[in-house]
């Protein structure tokens, strides 16, 4: 079990460390002090995934600097929210990939929708989300274009430029153009390692990627000028799961009203009256392969980074079942989650650890 640094070497503190709020000894020392500075999140791409692979990803392997840690659930919706408001889940409340949202309904949070679809009318992502993104300042994003207006993007980017590409081979043109127009700070953000990963796991395909997002680095360096700094890091790593994932016996079921959460980090909502039988349960069934939370023994914890809120508290369930092993737990409701071969969410390191790596410019 890996718990985040919050108080240290966590994404929740990289921007505010990056702009100079802070020069603690986790951020490499070449950033501290640079004029102008860009931050790369390469979504899915764990530390111990890349030491594993440094000779696929030479130009990351030559970047100074190391790890630092994700937060909990180290999933996308939480973590990228963390890294743009510079907070950890407990404060901005985007506490999972997918969470209730009222008694009978579940948000997944990356697509914004509900059983009943779209819902950025009925969950307002700036109502769900109120905590200003890069302290306020209307800083450049370049992200997909196809991301700009989903309910995801107006929650954890409320205020920022949105600086869409359509090809990846765009990002460094884009980056480029912002920081020769004197842009003092650039967000960037790509997918494509969480994507393969979860498709294809870990193999040919994911270094084949791998190759592709350190050529991208290496081309968004090209464009940078000297006294430029490049940061890159990750949201989480990842765990090849494949094909194991546990249902959930009816004797765990009988006691909820719904599951919510994802495969690594999955959350069981408890009928009335029901939660320690069900807490019981779930550790006598899975407490092999999971470390198995009640709500409130993670919030005493401190799992999320400080007291959840009732409104935090509330988006959650009753108890948790956090894989330790190289396992997920089925969602009846989620069915998408079951082709996915590799997860994450969890609190193992391979799951919690993300590079954080500089290089000056060579334009």
């Amino acid at each position: 079990m890996m718990l985040p640094d919050y108080t240290g070497g966590c994404i929740s503190n990289l921007v505010a460390a990056a702009r100079g709020h802070a020069t603690p000894g986790w951020l490499p020392r070449i950033v501290v002090g640079a004029p102008q500075i860009v931050i790369l999140v390469l979504d899915g791409l764990g530390w111990q995934q890349l030491e594993t692979r440094r000779h696929v990803a030479p130009t990351l392997a030559s970047m100074t600097g190391g790890s630092i840690t994700s937060v909990v659930p180290s999933t996308t919706a939480t973590a990228l929210t963390s890294i743009t408001t510079g907070l950890p889940p407990a404060a901005h409340e985007v506490v999972g990939y997918r969470v209730k949202v009222s008694r009978d309904e579940v948000l997944n949070v990356l697509r914004w929708t509900t059983a009943a679809g779209d819902a950025r009318q009925s969950v307002v992502p700036t109502e769900f989300q109120t905590r200003p993104v890069f302290g306020g300042e209307a800083v450049p994003v370049v992200t997909r274009a196809e991301f700009a207006e989903t309910g995801f993007t107006l929650a954890h980017l409320a205020g920022v430029r949105i600086n869409g590409w359509r090809s990846p081979s765009a990002i460094p043109v884009q980056v480029g153009a912002l920081v020769g127009s004197g842009e003092k700070f650039v967000y960037a953000y790509y997918d494509g390692v969480d994507k393969v990963a979860h498709e294809r796991g870990f193999g040919a395909y994911y270094d084949a990627e791998l190759r592709t997002a350190d050529r991208l680095v290496g081309d968004i360096l090209d464009v940078l000028p000297p006294h430029a700094i490049l940061l890159v890091t990750a949201d989480h790593g990842q765990v090849e799961v494949g094909d194991a994932v546990l249902p959930l016996g009816d004797d765990l079921l009988g006691d909820t009203v719904g599951v919510s959460g994802e495969g690594r980090f999955r959350w069981l909502h408890a009928r009335p009256g029901c939660r320690d039988r069900l807490a019981a349960n779930a550790e006598s069934a899975f407490g092999d392969v999971a470390w198995i939370r009640t709500v409130d023994e993670l919030d005493d914890e401190g799992w999320f980074g400080g007291r959840l809120s009732s409104a935090g508290r509330a988006r959650l369930g009753d108890v948790a079942l956090i894989a330790r092993h190289a396992v997920a737990f089925s969602d009846p409701a989620d069915t998408g989650e079951s082709t996915l071969r590799c997860r994450h969410g969890s609190v193992t390191p391979a799951e919690m650890l993300v590079p954080l790596l500089a290089a000056t410019g060579r334009g």
